[in-house]
Parts: C-alpha cells; structure tokens; sequence
C-alpha cells in the first residue's frame, strides 16, 4: 500500500477532493438503497453497498492507471478510439436494453459479465479530447470555417446526433461544453454563431420528424416536452412526481438535517440513489451538509483551472478544461434538478450517485487531468534538478529522439 502512494503523482489537492466525495458517497447510497430494498423489494442494503464499493475501487484503479500514462498519448488514441465511440452508439441506438419494461437506448448489456454500459458517458470523454487534440493543433493558425466542417464537426455532430434519440440532456451539455471549448480554445467566434444555427436547425428538424413517425422514436420527444410543461408550471405541484417528493426532502431537512440514514422521503423517490440523490443528502445533512458539498466541488473546479493554467501545452490546458468542467457542470445540474431550477435530466451527482459507467468515466477525466498534473510536477522536478523541462522544446526532443526510438503510440501523438 505504501508504494502505492509513493506512485501517486498530480495535484493532491485532487487526489483529496476525490477520496472525499467517495467516502462520503457511502452514507446516502447505503441509505437510499433502502428504497429499493423495503419499498421495491430488490436485493439488502449491505449488497447495494459492496456494489457501490467495488464500482468505486474500480474507478481509483481507473484513475490511478490512467494518471501514470503521459497525457500526450491521448492526442493519438482520440483519433483512434472515435470511430470505436461511433459504433458504440450506433449499436446503442439500434440495439439498447429494456429496463422496468420501458424502452432505454441509452446503454448496452456487456457479454460475459452481465452488467449494462451507457456508451454516452464514454463518447462525451473521447469527443471533448478529440476537440482539444484539433484546437491544439490550429491554434495560431488562421483557418476557414470550411476547413474545420470535416476534421472537427462532423465528428462532433455525429456523435450528438447518435446520442440525441436516446439522451436529450446529454446531447445538449456535450455541446454546450463542445462550443465552451472551442470559444476558450481561440476558434473564431463568427464561426460558432453558424454551428449554434445548425445544431437548432438539426434539433428542430428532429422533433418534426419524431412528431411526424411517433413509432421511430417513441415517447423521447413527448418526455421532454412534458418536462417543460412541468417545470414551467410552477403552481402544479401535482405534475411531477419526483419533484415534488424532492423539494419535500429539502424542506423537511432545515439547517442540520434529520441525521444520517433518518430520511423519510427516501422511500417515496423512486430515483433516490442517483438522479435525486441530493435531495436526500439535504434532507438528512441539511443546509450545512448541503453547502459544504457544494463548496467541495467548486473546490475541484477551482484546482481543475490551476492544473490547466500550469499545464505546459496547449492540449495539455485544453483537454484538462474539456474532461474536467463537464464533471462540475453535472454536479450543479443534479444539484439544480432536485431544488427545482432546472427540468428533470437524469443526470447524477459524480463521484456519490450509484451507477457504474457515470463513476468510471469520472474516473477516467479525473485520471487524464492528474495526468496532465503530473507531467507539470514532473517538468518542475527537472527544473529544480537543473534539467530541461519534460514539457518544454518539442523540437528539441525531437532531435534527441527520433522516430525509429519512439513507440508507435508517441510516434501518432507527436505527429497528430
């Protein structure tokens, strides 16, 4: 155990935000999970538990795996793992699960291991990588919109379009963090006015074409239309069940809570354990626990900036900003969600809410930026040392290394 903490490099400051949100992620799952156990009638507490343990240790090997990769190699594997992503979600869309008997094309059921993937999560990481890769490689360039249309937004547009049918609210965070990274990565801004008027055209023709062939995509488009309708209509408590039983848990909670485990509403959220898992933190944490929760995010937000300011590459920055925002800006959805600021999403809080792949693609942007970190740590050493940092003169390394002496992985990463 002790040499692996000596091997474990980045900000620590991270490191500790993470650790922190897992461990707390114990009290509010074991005791959600009694929904599912007394009220549903599915598995004990002590099961959901091991479960939501074992996915969480899967995730720190994620991360801790990750991390000690040299982020200069997801350059290349970006360009490769893309098309594995668009078959994913093709497969996703046409082949989906069943779940509760309704229809959920949102996740696929691995062979062998018997456990349900959702493809989205994964694509939403690949695509935001493969858009710092190509902003990296413009930047300071002088480039045409027509010039991006293939390398950058047929790529990008191909993936929300796949994710859309199935996954409205995930489709739209990708773009929007798609459209935030390319502003901060230099893209001329003229250029983003045109593809924010092509995503609404392709969005507009979509409900069109779902009102006009109900049976191609059955019931999507009419969820989301009744979402709004609800959250519009503030007066009609009636109209949403979750929220109502949300804002409930909230109310009843004050400034201390109830206690751990001594939620009531817990048995009536039928999401309790993942969509509206803060709402029951609030109700047995309270305001204190509500805002220190929040407070610990924007602590990880705040560590992600200070990683991608110090970070010595321009794909270094931009690949921290585009894996490591998406995460808070989920945490604020689901907290906005069950306080009634936002409509209904489905999004779950990182780190705390039950469900595998959300925790593992955390872990995995997680694992990318400390990364990033530990490259800068590392190039800090060298400096300290006398050396030349790691981060600085790719011509120089060049000349050092040539290709002959580089594996094939660094040989796509150099060039792409």
């Amino acid at each position: 155990m002790s040499s692996i903490f000596r091997n474990i490099k980045g900000d620590k400051a991270i490191w500790a935000v993470v650790a922190l949100l897992a461990l707390f992620s114990f009290l509010p799952v074991y005791s959600a999970s009694t929904n599912l156990v007394y009220v549903v009638g599915s598995g004990t507490t002590m099961g959901y538990l091991l479960k939501h343990g074992m996915l969480l240790f899967l995730g720190f090997t994620i991360i801790y795996a990750v991390h000690k990769i040299p982020y200069r190699y997801f350059r290349g594997l970006s360009i490769i793992a893309m098309p594995v992503v668009l078959f994913l979600l093709l497969y996703t869309l046409a082949q989906g699960t069943t779940i509760g008997g309704a229809n959920a094309s949102r996740w696929i059921r691995l062979p062998f291991v018997g456990v349900t993937f959702q493809t989205s999560t994964l694509a939403s990481v690949v695509l935001l990588i493969y858009v710092a890769r190509y902003l990296s490689k413009i930047k300071d360039k002088t480039v045409s919109f027509k010039e991006t249309i293939l390398p950058l937004w047929i790529p990008v547009f191909l993936v929300l379009m796949l994710i859309l049918p199935a996954n409205f609210s995930t489709t739209a965070i990708i773009f929007f963090m798609v459209l935030m990274l390319c502003f901060l990565g230099g893209y001329p801004i003229k250029y983003l006015g045109s593809i924010v008027g092509v995503g609404i055209l392709g969005l507009t023709m979509f409900v069109l074409t779902a009102k006009a062939f109900p049976d191609l995509f059955p019931n999507r488009v009419d969820t989301w239309i009744s979402r709004i309708e609800n959250f519009a209509d503030k007066e009609d408590t009636e109209s949403d069940y979750q929220i109502e039983k949300a804002k409930i848990a909230i109310a009843t909670g004050g400034v201390v809570g109830k206690g751990a485990g001594k939620s009531v509403m817990k048995n009536f959220l039928p999401q309790s354990s993942s969509d509206f898992i803060y709402a029951i933190i609030v109700e047995e944490y309270g305001l204190i626990g509500a805002f220190v929760l929040i407070f610990i995010y924007m602590l990880l937000l705040f560590r992600i900036v200070i990683v991608a300011h110090k970070a010595g590459t321009v794909f270094g920055k931009l690949v921290v900003i585009g894996v490591g925002l998406p995460i808070v800006f989920q945490a604020l959805i689901n907290m906005a969600v069950a306080v009634e600021l936002f409509p209904v999403t489905g999004q779950t809080l990182p780190l705390i809410s039950s469900g595998g792949t959300s925790i593992w693609m955390t872990c995995l942007a997680l694992g990318i930026i400390l990364s990033v970190s530990a490259k800068r740590q590392e190039a800090v050493e060298n400096e300290d040392d006398g050396g030349t940092p790691p981060e600085e003169g790719t011509t120089q390394k060049r000349v050092r290394k040539t290709e002959e002496e580089l594996n094939p992985l660094e040989v796509l990463s150099e060039q792409l």
